[in-house]
């Protein structure tokens, strides 16, 4: 098995910056991680899935401003 590398260029052309890159592939490897596998068999690790599937610009976000406490 060959193993992928992410580029922090590959991230940031569908995320502001790498930082953001990298936490959205976090969040939605646990998204995915929710939901039952529907293919049978060998397939690629979470991490490696969501870092594909948001360099390649097919998962879609948004950026919430915190609330702070007042």
């Amino acid at each position: 098995m060959i193993m992928r590398v992410f580029t922090p260029n590959e991230l940031t052309r569908h995320a502001a910056n790498k930082y953001l890159g990298v936490l959205i592939a976090a969040k939605y490897a646990r998204m995915v991680n929710e939901f039952p596998r529907i293919s049978a068999g060998k397939e690629k690790k979470l991490t490696t899935r969501a870092l594909e599937e948001l360099a390649s610009g097919t998962v879609e976000y948004r950026v919430v401003p915190r609330r702070r406490p007042e």
